[in-house]
């Protein structure tokens, strides 16, 4: 494939311009990361944003790698000599991966066969009789040519059979009927779903007896189908009409009037039963499962961005606690900054049961650190802690204290963590878990990256996917969020830095190491004596980091050093200094400059000129804070307190294909199912609500036997 067809294949598919394309991939190629291009090259790039530049990454090593496998199935078919140019032309038109090993089938080294053990007899030519198809004469005497005693065709019936495996194996690897079959089956197949033993009870139940079009099935029930399979409930299989691919495939294949036609057409439904139905049937579950995989790999991603993005809680004291039953709740206090103050224990739920003396404790922590927050993990035993906190605070009449409820998912594996034992080593799993809880109420993103963020749990059928697939595309969306808010270069953990753009865990390291050892960061131009950081790095990441108690206020936006002399060109055309960055006078004076204008007059690029403008308004901007922030609770609600009808705040916990699950303050979160979303017709729940969204629902059905709550978001 030329670079030019190559270019416009991705630029369509990305609904971009063949030179946005080529431009782009240029960048790429030179090493420059997806932020770093999406926020400083927008001139170059037309302005796309990250979403469209990943995806010509994603398609450019897409295509590169079909590419460099059209050049090898070239070429080990020309080592066979068996390379023809109407072949090499068809192999470099090829658009599918599926297409070039259609191609290659018939030349691949095949292990051994029916039809290589009839050759092995040497009954090619009689397959070669057969596909003659001769007007007159008798295929069962032309058969008894070909008896060798010696080779293991005894019978005439024999080899018969011998030059039919030899022809349905040609059949099968006539790349034309191959692609045909495919295309029919995922159009007109059906996925046949039933029970291996029916009486079983499982999860799968409704799948029992499932009868779907291929084309019509849902990705998160082919996840949920192919979960069931491998646990060995359910029995899976594509049916297609045989009728009406034999009857294609023999129109192709066989010539009538004929003596041999009848026995080709045999071969044909052979070859389609034994060959060809078995891999088209892989073929098609493996294109479901790839596009089911994609929708949750879509699904996590976006409900992980929305999960980094939630609002801080700045300025707020908070206790959280790690609830547990027999070895008790661990609490730890952090202070308005993340601080650790002091760790310990309480015993108020079962066996123990503790309360008095857990109620001292707590009210000893809220006088002393003037305690905000409680930040209670959702685990184990949380709706007993939840109880006891809801009680201590209705009883606590000094300071108005509110408690939330916080995921705690991936917080067991980050306080097992290497990483933890550094950070807390005098503090056991427990007491860094209730630290992790606490701070990541305070600062989502910074104590989330932390963890694994196939660990966060906010997917559907995450643990069904490749790994290396999933990881890949989350790890992308951390990227793209911590660059999007940038970080504090002198109080950013190695975690975060090691997403900035360009900085790997190693420099990452390095940049915290220096700055333990020389003093805090005073400015950007420092990153260049900070070990393995080069000028590549330096330039990729250095506009992400920031450093509000830097000489120069330039160095706490997220204006890039290249463009800091265009920046002061800017204050002077309203008559101002670095001095004035950031306060009001200068913000009114900046919203008088017309960007176009601007960058007319000192030759810049308008989006760049544009975005200095922004930074110089409002230096160290957090984007988060624009956004709502979580909602706070002083009372407890428990399954049995709810009822139809009754009309509740809840905070969006995760999005799926089917819904949206709704913390609503019991111990189980609530479904309100797509349909109930809106009194418009929804296509997406994704269209409509988003991880950390607070909301207003309706209770629609309380099934406390199987714990589930129905809900509504309709006006009606």
């Amino acid at each position: 494939m030329e670079d030019r067809q190559l270019f416009q294949l991705i630029a369509g598919e990305a609904g971009i311009t063949m030179g946005q394309a080529q431009k782009t991939a240029a960048l790429l190629d030179e090493g420059n990361t997806v932020p770093f291009i999406a926020r400083y090259r927008k001139e170059v790039t037309g302005e796309l944003d990250e979403v469209k530049i990943r995806l010509v990454e994603e398609r450019l090593k897409f295509y590169r790698g079909l590419n460099a496998r059209k050049e090898e199935v070239i070429r080990l078919i020309e080592d066979q000599g068996k390379l023809t140019e109407e072949l090499r032309d068809k192999i470099l038109k090829a658009s599918r991966v599926t297409q070039v090993e259609d191609l290659y089938r018939p030349y691949r080294q095949k292990r051994k066969t029916r039809a290589s053990v009839a050759r092995e007899k040497g009954l090619e030519p009689l397959a070669r009789y057969l596909l003659s198809f001769p007007g007159s004469g008798d295929p069962a005497r032309e058969a008894d040519k070909y008896l060798n005693a010696d080779k293991g065709a005894g019978t005439g019936e024999e080899a018969l059979q011998g030059a039919m495996d030899i022809v349905a194996e040609e059949v099968s690897d006539d790349p034309e009927i191959r692609g045909w079959v495919r295309e029919y089956t995922f159009k007109s197949g059906v996925l046949s779903v039933s029970a291996r033993d029916r009486e079983a009870p499982s999860v799968y139940e409704m799948y029992y007896d499932f009868h779907e079009p291929v084309r019509l099935v849902l990705p998160h029930r082919v996840l949920a189908i192919n979960r069931g399979e491998r646990e060995e409930f359910l029995k899976v299989a594509v049916e297609a009409d045989e009728e009406v691919i034999t009857g294609h495939i023999a129109r192709k294949w066989v010539k009538v009037p004929s003596v041999t036609s009848e026995i080709v057409h045999a071969a044909v439904r052979d070859s389609y039963r034994r060959l060809i139905a078995p891999a088209v049937e892989r073929d098609v579950r493996g294109g479901l499962t790839e596009k089911a995989e994609e929708q949750a790999v879509s699904i996590f991603s976006k409900n992980l961005r929305q999960l980094l993005l939630q609002s801080p809680v700045k300025g707020r004291v908070v206790l959280g606690v790690d609830p547990a039953y027999r070895t008790g709740c661990k609490w730890a206090v952090v202070d308005d900054t993340g601080r650790l103050l002091e760790v310990g224990v309480v015993y108020p739920t079962p066996p123990q049961n503790r309360v008095e003396e857990a109620l001292r404790e707590f009210t000893r922590l809220a006088g002393q650190y003037k305690v905000d927050v409680i930040a209670i993990g959702n685990g184990t035993a949380s709706r007993e802690t939840e109880q006891f906190v809801a009680s201590f605070i209705s009883g606590y009449g000094e300071r108005n204290i509110r408690y939330i409820i916080v995921s705690e998912a991936g917080a067991s594996v980050y306080s097992a963590s290497e990483l933890a034992a550094r950070e807390f080593p005098g503090l056991d799993v427990s007491g860094r878990s209730a630290v992790s809880i606490a701070r990541r109420l305070q600062d989502p993103l910074a104590e989330l990256v932390k963890i694994e963020p196939r660990a966060v749990g906010v997917g559907q059928y995450q643990h069904d996917i490749a790994p290396k697939r999933l990881e890949d595309s989350l790890s992308a969306v951390v990227e793209s969020v911590v660059n999007y808010v940038g970080c504090d270069l002198n109080t950013a953990s190695a975690p975060l830095l090691s997403y900035i753009a360009g900085v790997n865990s190693t420099v990452a390291e390095n940049i915290v190491r220096y700055r333990e050892e020389t003093g805090r960061f005073k400015d950007r131009r420092q990153l260049k004596k900070v070990p393995r950081l080069g000028p590549k790095t330096f330039e990729q990441c250095v506009g992400f980091l920031r450093i509000p108690e830097s000489a120069n206020p330039l160095d706490h936006t997220s204006i890039h050093p290249e463009s800091y002399t265009l920046a002061e060109k800017l204050l002077g055309m309203v008559n101002a200094s670095l001095d004035g960055v950031g306060t009001p006078e200068l913000r009114r004076r900046l919203e008088e400059v017309e960007p176009g204008e601007a960058a007319a007059l000192l030759e810049a690029g308008a989006p760049t000129v544009r975005d200095i403008l922004d930074s110089l308004k409002r230096p160290g901007r957090d984007p988060r804070e624009d956004l709502p922030g979580p909602l706070f609770r002083s009372d407890v609600l428990s399954l049995e307190d709810l009822s139809p009808g009754m009309e509740l705040k809840g905070t969006v916990r995760n999005v799926v294909d089917f819904g949206a699950f709704v913390d609503i303050g019991v111990k189980v979160d609530g479904l309100v199912h797509l349909s109930q979303l809106s009194d418009q017709y929804v296509r997406h729940p994704m269209d409509v609500v988003s991880v950390g969204d607070v909301v207003d629902v309706r209770v629609l059905e309380v099934d406390p036997r199987r714990k589930r709550v129905s809900l509504t978001m309709k006006r009606g």
